[in-house]
């Protein structure tokens, strides 16, 4: 598989930038380059259907890998690298990287899929090197949000924060490798009678550049839609239940219709304490940029 990487000149600039606390730029800004190979395979996963094994290859040029993690990083933050680490309102949890990865603190634990673990794993099989302080099994090191705050500017965060300038290349490469796991995930659990429509519209989906911007964006979005507890009222809201209410000829724009469906249900189905009509706008709007 092709290796993702940002050039050590722009990743020596931005770390810099970060140290100093000045006005940090964003994508549009050109402010990072990622370099590839000509093109990265991914090969999504090799399944048994009617007794026939087949093979479901993606292949992103470098201008669409780019572009896909481009996007991702302004959808949650703007591209900006104060957005690297941010605890929002209402949340039990700190989100963390280009794709706001969920980490909770010791002994707390919510409906919602721990992500952050997964992604140091994954950075560390991949050669990153971690702060002193944080390993595989580490929890959030602070308590709540109220704690966060009060703390910011400390050593901890400076350091996780350069750790994840460090490695956003490989936060793009976990975001792919997380579509790469979503489809298998996803046909093991649904109903029978639903496997073949959604393997088909995942399918359909890959075969052009915003397809494939809308599954890897959304799957690390809202999940793919197996985590159990990734439920309200029995309802999930991931990938999983898009692919299932898809309807109609053009496959990006039932995408996105279903999408906005499923998250509109999930605001309905959320309990009134969460508030989460706050948050709908901005998530069907990101749901939009699919189109663009």
């Amino acid at each position: 598989m092709a290796m993702l990487f940002f050039s050590p000149r722009a990743i020596m600039g931005i770390k810099s930038l970060a140290r100093k606390k000045k006005t940090v730029p964003s994508w549009g800004k050109g402010a990072f380059v990622l370099a590839f190979s000509l093109f990265l395979f991914l090969p999504i996963i090799p399944w048994a259907h009617g007794g026939e094994e087949k093979n479901l290859n993606i292949a992103l040029t470098e201008s669409q890998a780019e572009e896909i993690g481009k996007k991702i990083w302004d959808n949650e933050s703007a591209g900006k690298i104060s957005g690297l680490i941010s605890w929002n309102e209402g949340e039990d949890f700190i989100s963390l990287g280009i794709c706001h990865f969920i980490w909770y603190p010791m002994g707390k634990r919510g409906p919602f899929e721990e992500s952050f673990p997964k992604y140091l794993e994954f950075a560390v099989e991949n050669g990153a090197r971690l702060p002193r302080w944080l390993n595989l099994h580490s929890s959030c090191p602070w308590s709540s949000r109220k704690a966060f705050y009060a703390a910011r500017g400390g050593r901890q965060e400076e350091e996780l924060k350069l750790f994840l300038l460090d490695t956003i290349p490989l936060q793009v490469k976990f975001a792919i490798q997380k579509l790469k796991e979503a489809l298998p995930k996803m046909l093991a659990i649904c109903p029978k009678n639903e496997k073949e429509k959604v393997k088909s519209n995942f399918i359909q989906l890959t075969r052009s550049p915003r397809g494939l911007y809308a599954l890897i964006d959304y799957v690390n979005f809202k999940g793919d839609g197996t985590w159990p507890t990734e439920r309200y009222q029995g309802r999930g809201w991931g990938l999983l239940q898009v692919l299932e209410e898809m309807e109609g000829n053009d496959p990006l724009d039932a995408f996105c219709e279903a999408a906005k469906k499923v998250l509109r249900r999930r605001v309905r189905n959320a309990p009134p304490s969460r508030h989460e009509e706050r948050w709908l706008a901005g998530w069907l709007n990101r749901v939009e940029t699919y189109r663009q």
